[in-house]
């Protein structure tokens, strides 16, 4: 069984994706998501997340090559269930894998994986990653079939998608808002009992981030779109320090 982060300090991954969409927007070497992977390391983030896409949209796998090289911070290596990521996966043996849905005309991953449909073959897939080292990662909906399903195949870790939450928030929606991070605070909860490590993340804010930083399972926040945006405005360690203020004073209480 694993403790509650409430015994410790809840974990900051800081998502640098949208550093290397800036720099693909042009071509070149600058901004480099390197670069920014030690400055958040800098201001105090507890680990780096990076999405390999199948289309190579922002993250490139000399990237992923030049993170596993450089970093001292644990690497979160997002990633599709398909053979091509999980060789790149075992060839590099990050300190963790999230499984994510993956489809080349979202913009941004838009909801949680399918565990429970397709349990057979994600146990089959995570099971060399698990053999390699990786702590594995399912990113789901706060749904209970999936928090069991993610158990059951042997994950680690489940990451609630905290999308629908964010999106309720920015658009007024209270009512349905507070519905769904009940969801998110009950799913925690369940997963938790089951013996998985709860990480959250996606549209997380410095106005959103309070409520599910305050769920006691919850032991890892990632965090990415948000930051680097705020990052143009403020720097990218004002913005890391002020998220972690954030997530700190929401834990405290």
């Amino acid at each position: 069984m694993t403790t509650t982060a409430a015994a410790g300090r809840l974990r900051l991954g800081v998502n640098i994706d949208h550093v290397a969409t800036v720099r693909n927007a042009r071509g070149g070497d600058w901004p480099d998501p390197v670069r920014a992977a030690r400055l958040a390391e800098a201001a105090g983030a507890d680990g780096i997340t990076a999405h390999l896409r199948e289309d190579r949209r922002h993250i490139t796998d000399r990237d992923i090559e030049r993170l596993m090289e450089g970093l001292t911070l644990p690497l979160n290596f997002e990633m599709a269930a398909t053979p091509e990521m999980q060789a790149i996966a075992l060839r590099h043996r990050p300190h963790a894998v999230c499984i994510v849905p993956e489809r080349r005309e979202e913009r941004t991953t838009e909801g949680g994986l399918d565990v429970a449909r397709d349990d057979n073959r994600l146990a089959e897939f995570i099971a060399p990653l698990r053999e390699a080292g990786c702590r594995v990662s399912m990113f789901i909906a706060a749904d209970a079939a999936q928090v069991e399903a993610s158990a059951r195949i042997g994950a680690a870790v489940v990451e609630l998608h905290t999308g629908a939450y964010c999106e309720l928030h920015a658009e007024g929606r209270l009512a349905e808002r507070d519905a769904e991070l009940a969801r998110l605070r009950d799913m925690a909860a369940h997963a938790h009992a089951l013996g998985l490590e709860v990480h959250a993340g996606h549209g997380l804010t410095y106005e959103t981030v309070g409520p599910v930083a305050a769920l006691p399972q919850v032991m890892e926040l990632n965090i990415g779109h948000f930051l680097i945006g705020e990052a143009i405005f403020t720097g990218l360690d004002t913005a890391i320090a002020e998220m972690r203020r954030c997530m700190d004073a929401a834990r405290a209480a």
